[in-house]
């Protein structure tokens, strides 16, 4: 398994990335990504089957697996280059981001930050995980380790959302907003500050429930679709699942020259 994991780094931090050849097309399509999402918002999926459909030969090595399930991180080929993987698991949590999920995130970024890997994110996150138990741990200082993480990072960064995208966790996980090359969506993606019942549970809370039905409906229609997203400019492109591999290949190459300078001190103050 050491084996495995040192023919995804370079020799040191001067290095590119790994690159090998690769017999897995680059223009390959998978249509069972089309349906991988279930239709209702509130069930699960495994966002490592994803991850093995889009990257070369489904082969996805993961690391530090048995902490914060609910996040999910590792290394993978894509078009034979190393890449290094960062995605929420809705099959744990519903995705949510905790203290441990975000502080092992943070360390991730930071690490394949340090040794040239390209980052690719998944994101299916429905905000961070409420309780007085997080906040009293902290949750506010360990979930800005992430952000920040992602905000330094200077190594071609790729997001795809695949369904929620919520509040201050969808701008933590490699929004646009965190300097990201390129955003990616599927149309299943909910781009929101909260998803609909919340949002109008809130702001109609003085309406009868069938009111509020109403305004769910509308709600959802209007804004939990990634284009109202795209034409803010917060998404590059809305593309079907099934393109998500050629779409990522594409955006790696254009990403391979890329030189992103920081400003001119030794570091900044990381939420420590």
């Amino acid at each position: 398994m050491i084996r495995e994991l040192m023919s995804y780094l370079p020799q040191n931090n001067r290095d590119d990335a790994p690159r090998g050849p690769t017999t897995d097309s680059a223009d390959r399509e998978d249509l069972a990504l089309d349906s991988i999402v279930p239709t209702a918002s509130n069930l699960p999926y495994d966002m490592k089957d994803v991850i093995r459909r889009v990257v070369d030969h489904g082969k996805f090595l993961e690391v530090h697996e048995h902490w914060a399930h609910n996040m999910v991180v590792g290394f993978a080929r894509m078009d034979g280059r190393s890449v290094g993987v960062i995605a929420n698991q809705p099959a744990y949590l519903a995705g949510c981001l905790d203290i441990d999920s975000s502080v092992k995130g943070a360390r991730f970024v930071r690490f394949c930050d340090a040794f040239n890997i390209p980052l690719l994110t998944f994101e299916d996150v429905p905000g961070f995980l409420p309780g007085t138990a997080q906040e009293f741990g902290g949750i506010i200082r360990h979930g800005a380790k992430l952000l920040y993480a992602f905000a330094e990072a200077t190594v071609p960064k790729i997001t795809v959302i695949t369904r929620k995208a919520y509040g201050g966790a969808y701008c933590v996980m490699g929004s646009k907003h965190l300097r990201c090359d390129v955003n990616l969506a599927w149309p299943s993606a909910e781009i929101a500050v909260m998803g609909a019942e919340g949002a109008v549970n809130i702001v109609y809370r003085s309406e009868p429930p069938a009111a509020r039905q109403a305004k769910t409906e509308e709600f959802r229609e209007r804004f939990a679709n990634p284009f109202i997203a795209a034409e803010h400019g917060f998404v590059d492109d809305v593309i079907e699942p099934r393109q998500t591999r050629p779409m990522v290949i594409r955006a790696l190459r254009l990403l391979e020259t890329k030189v992103d300078t920081m400003p001119r001190k030794k570091h900044g103050n990381i939420p420590l």
